[in-house]
């Protein structure tokens, strides 16, 4: 493709823009090569405009930048207000603008995405479909190979990855869709047919600064739709009514009340999972999932929405959610050989633990102990880290406060602000997350649950800006095999 039909819907006069073929697109100066069109973006840490002329010697053949004053150059640059904005669509335009021949579905909320996805997922396949799920746990893909990225990737490689989809044939995908991807124009050029909204509460703070600029980032989704699309919202959240007066496509609510479109008509919820009836118009869809907890049943009721909007019969979508199992690193549950039950999920926000806590808490057997491991992640909104402590102080018998990806933080500052929302001497502090977890399962009771939150099943912890091999899984099994 030559760069003056790239950039026709990005500047307002392309004739004078030279026809020079592109044969690649990229952020990064090292990815650049014969033929590249370099898309100069400013970062959180780094500003691609100081990378330009390091591109242009990898052999990058056109720039686009912001204007800053970088020099002369042997190649032509073409200057635009939004560099991110002009990334988005071109990588579109370059793709053949994949998304408009598939069904996109696509789901944001601060937690709850990533186990919607995956349900919505596993009907969408028990009716046959050829579809993807994208996001924290990366590319799902019958036959599909790609490398894990951000929940959301950038717009050049998720353009590239829908094209790869549709040359295989897929026709449906199923994504998350984050808050920083909507700040940052990541899916500016998306055609979503469905979106839906599972609850919003305090996170990223440190990016967003506020709740207001949260929330804004994420109705920039269903600003984005079509009066063709369709919006599926959680109105059992407190967010929920804003977000669907901010859509401009059709709403569809779900909630565990009957005050909704879709509800539960029948509902129990216990250690042995999620069972009832589901009303949706003239629909009545039987729910027997292994999925436990308040939360999962409104991401079942999200995911039913979704697929009932599509024209998922009621059956393959009761059967599409009796199979499916535990997201992993959400609510994974272990035991060990004396009956101590141990409980692994990612919640690292402040309403994700009051929903785990409580969910927890109710399963904890008579005269059994509770205890929560966690830390707070560094260089991320400090401000939570007090709150999150005095959540699990509210629910546990005994905390084990220990790192969670410091980052360039000092572990002991970390600890010390969750302990300062503390109110009682419950707890132990620790800078190695392993030796603690070791020895809280050592201490481990018959009737005991250890909850182990904040890192799911990721395999690393981070640490001085370094990524260091670390698993909490691998540690919990090796303890429970050795046993």
């Amino acid at each position: 493709m030559y760069l003056n039909e790239l950039v026709k819907d990005i500047v307002q006069d392309s004739i004078n823009i030279p026809k020079i073929e592109i044969n690649n697109i990229c952020t990064h100066s090292e990815r650049a090569i014969n033929g590249s069109l370099f898309v100069a973006i400013y970062g959180e840490k780094f500003d691609g405009h100081d990378f330009i002329k390091k591109a242009v010697e990898n052999g990058a053949s056109a720039i686009i930048s912001n204007g800053r004053d970088i020099g002369e150059l042997p190649v032509p640059n073409i200057k635009v207000a939004n560099p991110r904005l002009a990334a988005s669509k071109i990588a579109a335009e370059y793709y053949g603008h994949p998304s408009k021949k598939l069904k996109v579905i696509g789901i944001t909320g601060t937690n709850g995405k990533t186990t919607t996805a995956s349900i919505v997922y596993n009907i969408l396949k028990a009716d046959g479909i050829k579809c993807a799920q994208l996001g924290t746990l990366g590319v799902i893909a019958d036959d599909f190979i790609s490398e894990k990225t951000l929940t959301t990737p950038d717009p050049i490689k998720l353009h590239k990855t829908f094209k790869d989809f549709l040359n295989k044939g897929f026709t449906h995908i199923v994504m998350e869709v984050s808050s920083h991807a909507l700040d940052q124009m990541r899916v500016a050029d998306i055609e979503f047919d469905i979106a839906s909204f599972t609850n919003l509460s305090p996170e990223h703070l440190d990016y967003h600064k506020t709740m207001e600029d949260y929330f804004h980032a994420k109705t920039k989704l269903f600003h984005g739709l079509s009066i063709t699309s369709t919006s599926i919202i959680n109105y059992d959240d407190k967010m929920g009514k804003l977000i669907a007066k901010e859509s401009k496509a059709p709403v569809i609510s779900v909630s565990k009340k009957g005050a909704s479109d879709i509800y539960f008509s029948d509902l129990k919820h216990d250690l042995n999972g999620i069972k009832g009836k589901i009303s949706a118009g003239d629909k009545v869809i039987e729910i027997d999932s292994a999925l436990i907890g308040e939360f999962n049943v409104e991401n079942i009721l999200c995911a039913v929405g979704i697929t009932n909007s599509i024209g998922i019969k009621k059956e393959i979508i009761s059967s599409g959610i009796k199979n499916s199992f535990v997201v992993p690193g959400r609510m994974e549950v272990f035991y060990k050989d004396n009956g101590g039950t141990i409980i692994v999920d990612y919640a690292h926000t402040p309403d994700a633990y009051e929903k785990v806590l409580k969910t927890v808490l109710e399963m904890k057997p008579n005269n059994g102990l509770l205890n929560v491991l966690f830390g707070c992640g560094g260089d991320r909104d400090v401000l939570k880290r007090p709150k999150m402590g005095k959540i699990v102080e509210k629910y546990a018998d005994k905390l084990w406060i220990v790192p969670d990806n410091p980052r360039s933080e000092l572990i002991e500052s970390i600890n010390s602000q969750i302990v300062s929302g503390l109110s009682f001497q419950k707890h132990e502090e620790f800078n190695d997350r392993s030796l603690a977890l070791l020895k809280a399962l050592d201490d481990l009771g018959t009737k005991d649950i250890l909850l182990v939150l904040g890192k799911g099943r990721e395999t690393y912890q981070e640490i001085s800006g370094e990524k260091i091999e670390y698993s909490d899984i691998e540690i919990i099994e090796k303890v429970i095999n050795a046993n």
